[in-house]
């Protein structure tokens, strides 16, 4: 799909790409001043939930994990996005693009996710600043 296409889809677009559903509760960890704001509202729109916080002890359907080079331990992070997840649940990792400051190596998040017992399952453009990584616990695990 070209950008101008996805973009004609309009906020809710950017959600769904991200495969998400009305109803679904997602939670927001690593929020900065340099998120898409766009992509968070399309959520809340989409999902017709506000986003949790990183303090929020609630059973989530999706974390949604904004991740720079230079916030600390990958693996640490992913272990403790996990405990929030209801079984199925799923955790989009949020990294800068490759070329933008603090972009984090593909193969660095996968062999910190592997090592947090996640299967990565796809990528995507998530907004314009940013790719997303879909983590899921294997169905052995679920």
């Amino acid at each position: 799909m070209s950008a101008t296409a996805g973009q004609a889809q309009g906020e809710r677009g950017l959600a769904e790409r991200l495969g998400l559903k009305p109803g679904q509760v997602v939670q927001e960890i690593g929020w900065d001043e340099d998120v898409d704001d766009e992509l968070r509202d399309s959520i809340e729109d989409l999902t017709g939930n506000e986003l949790l916080d990183e303090e929020s002890d609630d059973v989530v359907d999706v974390v949604l994990l904004w991740w720079r080079d230079g916030d600390g331990d990958l693996f640490d992070a992913l272990s403790e996005a996990m405990r929030a997840l209801a079984e199925g649940g799923q955790i989009w990792l949020l990294t800068p693009k490759a070329g933008r400051e603090g972009h984090v190596e593909p193969s660095d998040i996968g062999e910190d996710a592997a090592s947090a017992g996640l299967s990565q399952t796809s990528s995507i453009s998530a907004a314009p600043d940013w790719s997303g990584t879909r983590l899921v616990t294997p169905k052995g695990r679920r």
